[in-house]
């Protein structure tokens, strides 16, 4: 890429776009369908084709000048794109866009997935554990992680608590799938640094296995080399609402994942009591590592605190802090 200098690998019958998505390379784009032109780059050097013909936002002489839409050019041989990367925490605006709930998943007693689905010829650009709002009727909104990286864009994926009193998650039974709701996005700043390639610590409570969930995909797909270990803390082994990270971590050498339970059933074999404690007594000395963490306030909280005096740089902590409000306030996820 070029002027970045970033080197992105591509696979058979991928696009340049969906290789640097999948890389954690942020590019512009919006339809992903070669209608818009948002994706549009310039080939230095190198050629691209299109295995589903030229796209239609291209003329014919802008493609023999070089201009390519990265989301539907292949590489035939090495390349060299001049493209406008996007970078720094306010690289992509936030924006409004309608959606439609397609899908609702029970993934616990308490919690419930939503598959949501944008219209024709839009899309959501963001970085994988980033956060969107969704807008509620009297000026409300509530917040929630994005549970899927953006290459796995075709549906966004939300975990949602289902809180006594919420003021959302009281109404999910009733919310029919097929109903419109509107959401801005994306929010945050908390995503993989993987230029850092330091060993790293995933840390969520509850819910907050949905961002890491999704940094955890896009590392997996992007082939990230340095160490991973996730600890994901809940109260009984029924919270564990998802086994892809005991699969996941008999499929990838070098990802660890150790799950944790504040208030285990009487049969269960495995760690106990606070998660971040348990990362302490695996980790005692942090320096070396990046830390993440996503889950409810106390658990940041007790966490940041405690990391720090074990010797955790400020800046090699990244966390994402999950609040669930009641009916009638603002701000918070629930």
């Amino acid at each position: 890429m070029a002027p970045s200098g970033h080197q992105i690998q591509l696979e058979e019958n991928e696009s340049i776009l969906d290789a640097a998505l999948r890389q954690g390379v942020m590019l512009p784009y919006s339809c992903r369908g070669g209608s818009c032109g948002a994706c549009e780059g310039r080939v230095l050097c190198g050629a691209v084709d299109y295995p589903n013909g030229k796209p239609e936002a291209i003329t014919a002489e802008q493609a023999a000048a070089g201009v390519a839409l990265l989301c539907q050019a292949r590489a035939k041989v090495d390349c060299t794109v001049q493209v406008c990367e996007l970078g720094g925490e306010e690289a992509v605006p936030p924006r409004v866009l309608p959606a439609r709930l397609m899908k609702k998943t029970r993934l616990a007693h308490d919690v419930m997935q939503l598959d949501l689905q944008l219209p024709p010829n839009q899309r959501l650009q963001f970085r994988a554990g980033q956060y969107i709002d969704l807008l509620l009727p009297g000026g409300k909104r509530r917040s929630f992680s994005l549970a899927n990286p953006p290459e796995h864009d075709d549906a966004l994926q939300l975990h949602v608590r289902e809180v006594p009193e919420g003021y959302f998650s009281g109404q999910l039974e009733g919310l029919r799938e097929k109903s419109v709701l509107r959401l801005e996005g994306p929010h945050g700043q908390f995503w993989l640094r993987s230029e850092h390639q330091r060993p790293a610590v995933f840390i969520a409570g509850g819910t907050g296995y949905a961002p890491l969930r999704a940094m955890l995909m896009q590392a997996f797909d992007a082939g990230y080399e340095p160490p991973i270990h996730l600890f994901w803390g809940v109260r009984s082994e029924q919270d564990l609402y998802s086994k892809e990270a005991e699969i996941w971590a008999a499929q990838h050498k070098g990802f660890s994942f150790t799950p944790v339970l504040s208030e285990p059933d009487s049969d269960w074999q495995g760690r106990s009591g606070w998660v971040h404690k348990t990362v302490l007594d695996s980790y005692p000395a942090l320096q070396g590592f990046d830390v993440y963490m996503a889950g409810p306030p106390p658990m940041i909280e007790a966490a940041k605190s405690e990391f720090l005096a074990a010797g955790l740089p400020q800046d090699q902590l990244f966390f994402d802090s999950f609040e669930y409000a009641a009916a009638g306030v603002t701000g918070s996820s629930s």
